[in-house]
C-alpha cells in the first residue's frame, strides 16, 4: 500500500520536511524549530536531495510555510491571553503545535481536523515515538470535499461553538473548490463572537509576482493540483459575504517585514500566498 493510501498526504509530508529544514539549514534567527514532523515521517536517507527540497523556489516556499506557522502560533498565544481556550486546526496534517508547545497547548482544547486515514496514521506514529496523547488534544476525522460537516464533527468531539475560538486553515484552500471554501467561511462565521479565523490563500496568477506560481508548482513536485486562486479583494469580499464582522488581508510583504525584518539572504518567501484574518 502506498504512503498516500496508508499514511499522510504528500503535501503534509512536504510541509513537515520544510519545517525541519528551516532549523537545519537556514541561517538564524529561526521562526520555529520543528523536527517532530520529520520524526513522524522518518524519510529515507537523502531526503534533502528530493527535487522539492532544493533550489530557490523550494527555499522561498519553505519560508512561507514557517512564516504562516509562526503567525498562527503567535495568534493562538495572543488569544489565549484573552481567555480564548479553543483552537481548531482545519487540515491539520502533521502539525506538531501540541507536542512542541505543551505549556501553552495544555491550557487549550485543541481540535485537529483532517481525513480519517492520515489522522489515524499520525496518532499511531505519535504513540510509537513516545508522545502521550493528552485529553485536551482531540482528533476529528472529516473529509471536506465529500460534504462532511466539520462543525458537526467538532461538536461531537467536545467542541463548544458558543465559546470564542481560534480557527486556522493554512496551505489548504488552494486544493479546495471555491464552493467548499465559501461553505467553510460561512460555518466559521456562525461561531461565537470574538472568534478568529486565519486562512492562507493563493493569489490569482495575474496578481502574483511573475512566475511565482510556476516556481511553486515545480518545487512541490506533486500530482495534487492547485484549483482555487483569489485576488486579495475577492477574498475579503468572500469573507464579508460569509458574515464575518471584521476582515483583514495580510500580504506576503507585510508578513515578511514582521518576521524577517533584517534578512539579507534569499529566504523571504514566495509572493503567491497571502493571509486572511477574519473575526466574528
Amino acid at each position: 500500500m502506498s504512503k498516500q493510501a496508508s499514511g499522510p498526504d504528500s503535501t503534509a509530508v512536504r510541509v513537515a520536511l520544510w519545517r525541519a529544514q528551516h532549523a537545519q539549514i537556514d541561517p538564524a534567527p529561526h521562526l520555529l524549530e520543528d523536527e517532530i514532523g520529520l520524526k513522524l515521517v522518518a524519510p529515507a536517507n537523502g531526503w534533502r536531495n528530493r527535487p522539492d527540497m532544493k533550489g530557490q523556489a523550494a527555499t522561498r516556499y519553505r519560508a512561507g510555510v514557517v512564516i504562516r506557522a509562526r503567525f498562527v502560533e503567535d495568534l493562538v498565544a495572543e488569544q489565549s491571553d484573552r481567555d480564548v481556550v479553543q483552537y481548531v486546526i482545519l487540515g491539520a496534517g502533521l502539525d506538531t503545535f501540541a507536542q512542541r508547545k505543551p505549556e501553552l497547548a495544555s491550557r487549550l482544547q485543541i481540535f485537529e481536523v483532517d481525513r480519517s486515514i492520515p489522522q489515524a496514521w499520525k496518532k499511531q506514529r505519535l504513540v510509537e515515538l513516545g508522545y502521550h496523547i493528552p485529553t485536551w488534544l482531540h482528533f476529528v476525522p472529516v473529509d471536506f470535499e465529500i460534504g462532511d460537516s466539520w462543525l458537526d464533527q467538532l461538536v461531537a468531539a467536545g467542541f463548544n461553538p458558543a465559546r470564542p475560538t481560534v480557527i486556522a486553515s493554512t496551505g489548504v484552500s488552494m486544493y479546495l473548490t471555491k464552493e467548499a471554501i465559501l461553505s467553510t467561511l460561512q460555518q466559521v462565521a456562525t461561531l461565537a463572537p470574538g472568534s478568529t479565523f486565519a486562512m492562507t490563500f493563493l493569489l490569482s496568477p495575474e496578481t502574483a509576482e511573475p512566475s511565482e506560481h510556476g516556481k511553486a508548482s515545480k518545487s512541490r513536485s506533486s500530482r495534487k493540483p492547485f484549483i482555487s486562486f483569489f485576488t486579495s479583494q475577492e477574498m475579503l469580499n468572500l469573507a464579508r459575504e460569509a458574515g464575518f464582522r471584521e476582515v483583514q488581508h495580510l500580504s506576503g510583504i507585510t508578513l515578511t517585514k514582521r518576521y524577517f525584518p533584517h534578512r539579507m539572504d534569499s529566504l523571504p518567501p514566495s509572493s503567491a500566498e497571502e493571509m486572511l484574518v477574519a473575526t466574528t
